[in-house]
């Protein structure tokens, strides 16, 4: 059997009180970004919020999750999903890996059906972009009502 993938969370400071019941689901499930895992174990080395924007937390967090065995950082779907999505997301994805060398994943649990119809009303993610950015927690629709 192979070595775990170790993995950190990190969440948008907007939901800093959540206690992340949707993300370990869908990484026992493996639902959403975590489908990647599929089959395989997965080690969960560190969890925290991004500290606020513009995310100073994201200048150390990944450095302390490097050092516990993180070999991917997962920006939790809460970046994709909040009102407005998090303007940072990309800048990030880009500075983790240069910085730390560590992969990064957008996404976490898959996109609750309420807020993709929001976003989708408010036209949200209209922008090239974020079909790339989403499409690791987007999932089918039966999926998004049960992470409502």
């Amino acid at each position: 059997m192979s070595a775990p993938v170790k993995i950190g969370i990190i969440i948008c400071d907007r939901y800093k009180g959540c206690a992340g019941g949707k993300c370990f689901r869908a990484l026992r499930e493996r639902e959403g970004a975590f489908s990647a895992y599929a089959g395989r174990d997965v080690e969960l080395v560190g969890f925290t919020s991004c500290g606020g924007c513009p995310g100073g937390n994201i200048e150390s967090a990944p450095e302390e999750m490097k050092k516990n065995g993180a070999e991917v950082v997962h920006l939790a779907t809460g970046f994709l999903v909040g009102y407005p999505p998090c303007p940072h997301v990309e800048h990030f994805r880009k500075m983790i890996p240069a910085r730390f060398g560590l992969e990064v994943v957008i996404g976490t649990h898959p996109v609750p059906q309420k807020y993709y119809q929001a976003h989708c009303a408010l036209a949200s993610w209209t922008a090239p972009e974020w079909k790339d950015l989403l499409s690791p927690s987007l999932a089918d629709e039966a999926t998004r009502i049960r992470y409502n």
